[in-house]
């Protein structure tokens, strides 16, 4: 018996409900530095490693825990929109893939809003999930990007949107890619109001979410050692036939050199977020 069966032996004895628990849960092995962290310990640290610092990837749901005032979270329906349009299919169908993605995350797709206050003030809060098919941007995220830009409008509060995303979602084809321009337009929406929108650039935001809402904010924030970019770091090598710098495409290579504002820990975004705010609404903001 190995040194780790004997610890997770132990602990299904002295630890309430463990037993319940198996190793894939009691235990994260961390995607920075590849230590074994205790489940619990990391979403203590905000699911963020005690070792390394590395910024472990979440969903809407920790998203909004951890930013909105607390009681004050009312997370939108997502609206729906047509599904399968192309009756897609590769090595498996894209209703499949829907199925799939919907039962092991439990949302509808890949982009969630809530409306609550920080600090007081009121926000609405759009999420990109990206363990929902890679956060994909197809129609239903399009439709949820709208309904945050909507929501935001109706309530008189600034809009502030996590990206996390490898891109327009292939299934849907240029319906996904109409979402690009789509977007752009509702965040025209917001500047008429006279509302702001932030955004917070998280690992890994690229391809067509990166050349859209990713990068049309009033205020970019970024997570630490985020993967940002358009297309991938081989693509452009092979093509300019040189050597990128190894920071390249990450949230500190774009701060450098001057494409976003900040790069912030995530223990402290929520004060951030709720200082940013403060400047740009004042107590227009205030719920």
């Amino acid at each position: 018996m190995s040194w780790l069966s004997s610890v997770r032996n132990a602990l299904s004895g002295i630890v309430p409900g463990a037993k319940s628990q198996n190793p894939d849960t009691l235990w994260h092995k961390c995607k920075g530095c590849g230590t074994m962290v205790f489940t619990k310990e990391l979403e203590e640290n905000l699911h963020v490693c005690p070792t390394c610092d590395h910024h472990e990837r979440i969903g809407p749901g920790e998203r909004f825990a951890q930013l909105l005032d607390e009681g004050s979270a009312e997370v939108l329906v997502q609206p729906r929109s047509t599904e399968d349009p192309l009756k897609f299919r590769d090595s498996k169908r894209y209703a499949d893939r829907l199925k799939t993605a919907r039962a092991d995350t439990g949302e509808q797709d890949a982009f969630v809003n809530a409306k609550g206050t920080i600090d007081g003030r009121r926000v609405v809060v759009g999420v990109q999930d990206f363990a929902f098919m890679g956060g994909s941007m197809g129609q239903a995220v399009g439709e949820a990007f709208i309904q945050g830009v909507e929501a935001a409008i109706e309530t008189r509060a600034p809009y502030v949107v996590f990206t996390a995303s490898g891109g327009a979602r292939m299934q849907e084809g240029i319906l996904s890619l109409m979402q690009m321009p789509r977007s752009t337009v509702a965040i025209q929406m917001l500047h008429d109001a006279g509302l702001p929108y932030v955004v917070v650039l998280t690992d890994p935001t690229s391809g067509g979410v990166m050349a859209a809402y990713a990068m049309l904010g009033d205020v970019h924030i970024a997570e630490p050692k985020a993967t940002l970019a358009f297309t991938g770091r081989r693509v452009i090598e092979s093509t300019i036939r040189e050597k990128l710098p190894e920071d390249f495409q990450t949230s500190e290579y774009y701060l450098e050199h001057g494409m976003i504002d900040m790069v912030v820990h995530r223990k402290e975004l929520r004060a951030t977020l709720g200082t940013v705010i403060g400047y740009l609404c004042g107590e227009r903001a205030a719920a």
